[in-house]
C-alpha cells in the first residue's frame, strides 16, 4: 500500500516506498482529494458544512481517507525500502485500536531525529484532520512516543461499525 498500483491510485501510508513527488503523482493526489470532497458535498448535503464531515465512503476506508487528506496537504509520509528499513521521516498510518480508527505515528530512519520532531509533525497532521471532521486524540505509547488516534465523529460510522 502507498504506491500507485494497477488497480488505481493509492495514497501514501508511510509503510511503502517513498512516492515520487511531482507531476503525475501530484495530479493524482489533487484529483483524488477533490473527488473525496465532492463525495462529501453529495452525501452530506443535509449538513451546514458538508465538506467538514467524513462521508460513509471514508469511514469504511479510514486509513485510505486519512492518508489522502495528509498527502493532499503536502505532509511527508515515512517510507521503507524493500527490506523494511525506514528511509524517510513522516507520518505512518495503520488501523487504530477502535474499529474505524486510524493510528498516526511520526517515524523516520534510525538517527533521523524523528522522535524529536514527532510533536510538531503530529500537530501538523492533527491540524489537517480536525477541520475535515475527524476526531483526533493524542496518546503516549511505548518509550513515551506520542501518536494520534483518529476516528470519525460520533454518529458517523462505516458500514461495518454496527
Amino acid at each position: 500500500m502507498g504506491t500507485e498500483q494497477g488497480s488505481g491510485f493509492e495514497p501514501a501510508t508511510g509503510d511503502g516506498p517513498a512516492p515520487e513527488a511531482g507531476g503525475k503523482r501530484d495530479a493524482s493526489v489533487r484529483t483524488a482529494f477533490e473527488g473525496m470532497l465532492q463525495i462529501r458535498r453529495l452525501t452530506n448535503a443535509g449538513h451546514a458544512a458538508p465538506e467538514s464531515v467524513p462521508a460513509r465512503w471514508e469511514t469504511s476506508r479510514p486509513v485510505r481517507a486519512v492518508a489522502l487528506a495528509l498527502e493532499a496537504a503536502g505532509l511527508p509520509a515515512s517510507a521503507v525500502d524493500t527490506s523494511g528499513l525506514r528511509t524517510a521521516t513522516g507520518y505512518r498510518l495503520r488501523p487504530g485500536e477502535a474499529a474505524g480508527g486510524v493510528r498516526v505515528e511520526w517515524l523516520g530512519p534510525p538517527g533521523s531525529g524523528a522522535a524529536h520532531e514527532e510533536g510538531a509533525g503530529l500537530e501538523r497532521c492533527a491540524s489537517v484532520l480536525r477541520p475535515l471532521g475527524w476526531t483526533v486524540l493524542v496518546y503516549r505509547g511505548a518509550r513515551r512516543r506520542r501518536f494520534l488516534e483518529v476516528e470519525p465523529p460520533a454518529g458517523v460510522r462505516g458500514p461495518d461499525d454496527g
